[in-house]
């Protein structure tokens, strides 16, 4: 399973290392020291299964042979504590094959540190436990010096700075997480540390295999014992208690498979002995919580505190959305205005519905609006009104750019989710009843902090509006409660996109934000804006010629370019100040430390500013250009339009910004963007990705990493959605017999709606409660009606289904494909009726099929209609007589269609009709009481009846014979 190791190390002299020795022993090979004047024979060495020197650019073709290669590095250092060599060694996953481990360490060692001019000698290793399971893992030997045509020069000190390291570790991740997925292996690996992913174990060192090997010949191996040392401690304390494992593993997911915590156990455990142990503890612990499966056939577990938390969610939101008391009257909205009041602003019909959703009394609002829909400029004409009625409104996000952006294009002070519960703790910036919370990218929150946002905001008074898209990025902690949310307590939608110009690219949002990737990239790539190349490594440089031409074209134009990871943001950073460099832009250089390593800053430069500083009026993500740079101090105009001063000894949290993470870019909008592809990405990615601009778009993809368009659309397509634990609900005995029972009989319901569809508008909705079932012996016996006590839930469970039901049809009408959340809303308010009284949701979808206007009423939580409508339809499916009567003038009205039909010569229509009637009427027989009762009315459907003869085989044979069967017969 996979693990995440990457340690560096230096060969030196200092402690009688030779690089000669160390690279014969880590190739297997015999070398010839010249300093030494001896070899070093490693051959019988097993387990090296790849063995290769690669070369940078320009460096002589001789250094090629190891033995070369070694002793000319030797013999360059003179000093007897010379720095010979740095040795990075990491971990190869153990999914892979022995040809995809070597391909991808291959990859990494050439992205990484050829292409910095280091040579690098990578050699494989697939050695094997003592259980037989692999331990694949690399080798890679790089010089210490520049290399050129003569051979090598100066020592690079760059590439000793721990920043480098730093980024090595992040970018080896994310080249594992990355071939992982383009393979379709299940597992992912994290660089960070247990403390910055809030788990309470201590973390491990790595054991190398020399490090085994002493340890099994019963020599001291410091690091070896110290490794098993903290494993066994990190076991011995999940025994003890196994919710540490639990909420370790709960932290970025709300579920997981038993393979999930196997991967987890297994590096916290010391043996097999003590990983049965330990998972028996977790397995056992009753923290557990066993959901069912999921739709791959696996279980799924979560703990009980997740549960607990996504209950106290649920209350949180219960509460706020049954209380009222932030009200605006609806006289401020009519056609919007601007938020300044300087101009005038029209707001479109879903951003005014949104509008008075969000100024409705309720103390929760939920807005969900795909990218670029104008969500910020509705805000803004909120927030004025808000804060004319005396309110104060104050907005909050996840990361400080989407905060940023927030403020920017609203008027709502900002700042970050972190900053107001840090305030909050300490006391300070509490909210009241006096204020309106506005949490923006809420897609990106996670449930534990939704959670403790809302209950703030709950007890405080408060009201809270949520805005975002489900389907863009994912939250980083475990859960998907604004989804919840939304499905929970409905929401506003706003589906018209305002950010692009184009209407075929509004389309091509539209596509993204409902999962078609695939139509959104082929409209891109009809109109020449998807980019192949046969590399990468090209592809990136493409790109940067395009972003350059642009640039240079319009320069009043905005423009940002987006990637996946941080190593590919550092690449395209570096080839675009070269291209800005040579155009003559930027002023001199000068070489700064700053928090990410040693960068060479000039006037001119884009800046990325990495962390918040409320003193400098800056955020994590807030772009800006170099005014000034001299004596450690910089001066930056930022993008908002205010300026930022400041001692790099004070602050030195930024670097270059002519490229960002697609994370960092959710909530911006500019004129161009330009996206480079790499297979880490998914759909929610290329959503965000391909919708920040306003005018148009580049994406480029390299063929070593998609072999072709298809490949390209497959992965940018893959759903990476979060889970609830409330997702998995453990179905009981009343939900397994209802399965079995709707399995076993006829959906009427919807041969009606077929039937309906063809005929006038006045029979359309006629069949509607109308369900053939089997009759068992007590069928006709009452069902329990809901407790007085129940009559409020089953109220607000109507509301829910109501508003599911209307906003799949709002989608529907617009020829939009119906989302997951609300699939998932509809199926969860129906579950929730189901609760209260069986086969309820099923009367409602009957009632409101029957009478849509009854959908809006509910909806906006006048029920009492529907409640109405639903017991008539109860009434209608248990009485037989009442079920009769409905068929019988059914059965007329479709009569009168099908000799209307005719009459107007329609025979391909009339004939149509015949054949759904004859199904109509050979459905009757699943149904005893039914067919009991229609032949008591015989008469009124014109029929005699024989003795033993169905009624619905008399009524097919009412309808004569099938035209095209008696043309065949009659030849």
């Amino acid at each position: 399973m996979a693990i995440y190791h990457f340690s560096a190390k230096v060969i030196s002299r200092a402690n009688g290392s030779s690089a000669v020795a160390s690279a014969a022993y880590r190739s297997a090979s015999e070398l010839h020291d010249e300093r030494l004047g001896r070899k070093h024979d490693f051959s019988n060495k097993a387990g090296v299964i790849h063995s290769e020197v690669l070369l940078p650019q320009g460096a002589p073709e001789r250094l090629n042979d190891r033995t070369a290669l070694w002793n000319e590095v030797e013999a360059g250092e003179k000093r007897k504590d010379a720095q010979l060599a740095r040795e990075v060694e990491f971990s190869i996953p153990r999914e892979m094959s022995e040809k995809q481990g070597v391909s991808l360490a291959r990859d990494f060692a050439e992205k990484e540190f050829v292409r910095r001019g280091m040579v690098a000698d990578l050699n494989v290793h697939w050695d094997h436990a003592k259980d037989g399971s692999p331990k694949p893992h690399a080798h890679v030997m790089l010089s210490m010096r520049e290399v050129g045509p003569e051979g090598f020069g100066k020592k690079n000190r760059d590439w000793n700075s721990a920043e480098h390291l730093k980024g090595w570790r992040e970018a080896w991740a994310a080249h594992v997480n990355e071939r992982m997925a383009e393979l379709g292996l299940e597992g992912r690996i994290d660089h960070r540390s247990y403390a910055d992913q809030g788990i309470e174990l201590e973390p491990q060192h790595k054991i190398g295999p020399a490090g085994m090997r002493r340890l099994d010949r019963g020599e001291d191996a410091e690091r070896a014992e110290d490794h098993r040392r903290i494993a066994r401690e990190n076991g011995t304390r999940i025994i003890g208690d196994p919710r540490i494992a639990l909420d370790g593993i709960t932290r970025q997911q709300s579920t997981f498979t038993t393979r999930d915590l196997a991967m987890f156990v297994h590096r916290h455990s010391d043996g097999k002995e003590q990983f049965d142990q330990v998972m028996a503890a977790v397995r056992a612990s009753p923290e557990l919580v066993a959901l069912g499966k999921d739709g791959r056939d696996q279980e799924r577990f979560t703990s009980r505190e997740m549960i607990a938390t996504e209950a106290q969610l649920e209350r949180a939101g219960d509460e706020l959305g049954s209380r009222q008391g932030h009200g605006l009257p609806a006289a401020s909205f009519n056609g919007g205005r601007d938020a300044a009041g300087s101009e005038r602003l029209v707001l479109g019909g879903e951003q005014q519905a949104a509008l008075e959703h969000v100024a409705s009394g309720r103390d929760l609002s939920i807005v969900v609006g795909y990218a670029g829909t104008g969500k910020s400029a509705m805000l803004g004409i909120a927030r004025d009104q808000w804060e004319r009625q005396g309110y104060q409104v104050r907005g909050a996000a996840l990361s400080g750019i989407a905060a940023e952006n927030l403020e920017g294009g609203s008027g709502i002070q900002s700042r970050t989710i972190a900053s107001l519960e840090h305030a909050w703790a300490q006391g300070r910036d509490q909210l009241s009843r006096n204020d309106v919370l506005v949490v923006d990218e809420a897609g990106m929150i996670g449930t534990r902090q939704m959670e403790r946002v809302l209950s703030h905001a709950r007890d405080a008074g408060a009201k809270v509006v949520l805005v975002g898209d489900p389907e863009q990025l994912q939250a980083i902690e475990a859960g998907a409660a604004f989804r919840s949310l939304a499905e929970r307590h409905g929401a506003a939608e706003i589906t018209e996109v305002r950010r692009q110009r184009e209407d075929w690219q509004k389309d091509a949002t539209r596509a993204l934000a409902t999962g078609r990737t695939a139509d959104a990239i082929h409209a891109y790539e009809s109109r020449g804006m998807v980019q192949a190349a046969d590399t990468r490594e090209t592809a990136r440089a493409e790109l940067v010629e395009g972003w350059d031409r642009q640039r240079q074209a319009e320069p009043d134009k905005t423009r940002i370019i987006l990637t996946h990871t941080n190593a590919e943001v550092r690449a395209l950073n570096e080839d675009a100040r070269e291209r800005v460099r040579a155009s003559g832009e930027l002023g001199e250089d000068v070489g700064v430390t700053v928090e990410r390593g040693r960068r060479d800053f000039a006037s001119g430069d884009r800046i990325m500013f990495l962390r918040n500083e409320r003193s400098l009026g800056v955020k994590n993500g807030t772009l800006g250009t170099l005014e000034r740079i001299e004596g450690g101090r910089m001066a930056v105009r930022l993008d908002g339009g205010g300026h930022a001063a400041f001692d790099l000894k004070d602050y030195a949290h930024v670097d270059h910004g002519y490229a960002a993470t697609i994370h960092k870019s959710q909530g911006v909008t500019v004129d161009r963007a330009h996206v480079l592809a790499t297979p880490g990405m998914d759909r929610h990615g290329a959503y965000v990705a391909l919708s920040r601009h306003r005018e148009g778009v580049q994406l480029h993809y390299g063929r070593d990493d998609f072999t072709d368009q298809r490949q390209l659309a497959r992965v940018l397509s893959r759903d990476r959605a979060k889970d609830m634990a409330g997702d998995y609900a453990a179905p009981s005995d009343q939900d397994r017999a209802r399965t079995f029972a709707e399995r076993r009989e006829i959906r009427f319901p919807e041969l009606a709606r077929e039937i309906a569809a063809k005929v006038r508008d006045k029979a359309r909705g006629m069949f509607d409660g109308f369900r053939p079932r089997p009759a068992p012996e007590k069928a006709s016996a009452p069902e329990r009606e809901p407790a007085i006590g129940g009559k409020p839930d089953q109220a607000k469970a109507i509301e829910r289904y109501a508003r599911a039901t209307a906003d799949i049809g709002r989608m529907q009408a617009k020829g939009l494909p119906v989302l997951p959340h609300q699939e998932s809303a509809l199926r969860k308010a129906g579950e929730a009726l189901d609760a209260n009284r069986p086969h309820a949701a099923r009367d409602l979808a009957s009632a409101l099929r029957r009478d849509p206007k009854l959908i809006e009423q509910a909806a906006g939580g006048n029920t009492g209609g529907a409640a109405r409508a639903m017991a008539e339809e109860r009434r209608v499916r248990l009485d037989p007589e009442a079920r009769a009567g409905r068929f019988v003038e059914a059965w007329k009205a479709m009569q009168r269609d099908r000799a209307a039909l005719e009459r107007a010569g329609d025979r391909a229509g009339a004939e149509r009709m015949r054949g759904n009637m004859a199904k109509v009427a050979g459905a009757i027989g699943r149904d005893p009481q039914l067919e009991s009762a229609l032949r008591r009315r015989a008469p009124e459907l014109a029929l005699k009846l024989e003795k033993d003869r169905a009624i619905g085989d008399a009524l097919a044979k009412s309808l004569g014979p099938d035209r095209e069967r008696d043309r065949g017969l009659s030849r």
